[in-house]
């Protein structure tokens, strides 16, 4: 496969959302039937090697058909160093295994997820283990929810 548009992904199965950021992945992963987004983890990154094979483990556990990955798009539409880093992520993973791959768009994912953790009065210690795969799943519902 490659990069595929959200509405030419399969019909049915698991998705895995990705958050990937310079120092961790935050991964979540849908149901079968696309309704929910759950967060899983959070991947310190090390080599893209090992990380890659994480994630493709957890691709298969889940049965995943399909990787949506959190693109960062500036406020005003236009794609930065961090945008071109996701690309080149998204190059190497397609390197390692050939599977349908969305980007979408993740702009104030952070942002809002660090506002749910403040109002559930979530401790600092606390937000910084949650907010990375907290975020691929705000990012993999916004996808869901596109699908439906």
């Amino acid at each position: 496969m490659a990069v595929i548009d959200i509405m030419d992904i399969a019909a049915h199965g698991a998705l895995l959302g990705l958050d990937p950021g310079t120092k961790t992945i935050g991964i979540a992963v849908s149901d079968g039937a696309r309704i929910a987004a759950t967060p899983l983890e959070t991947l310190k990154r090390t080599k893209f090697k090992t990380d890659a094979e994480r994630v493709f483990s957890l691709y298969d556990d889940r049965q995943c058909v399909g990787i949506v990955l959190g693109m960062p798009i500036n406020m005003d539409g236009t794609s930065g160093p961090r945008a071109q880093s996701v690309r080149a992520f998204a190059t190497n993973l397609l390197q390692v295994r050939d599977v349908p791959l969305i980007f979408w768009d993740e702009r104030l994912s952070t942002v809002a997820v660090e506002r749910t953790l403040l109002a559930a009065d979530t401790r600092r210690s606390r937000r910084k283990e949650v907010i990375d795969k907290m975020a691929a799943a705000y990012i993999l519902q916004g996808a869901l929810d596109r699908l439906r």
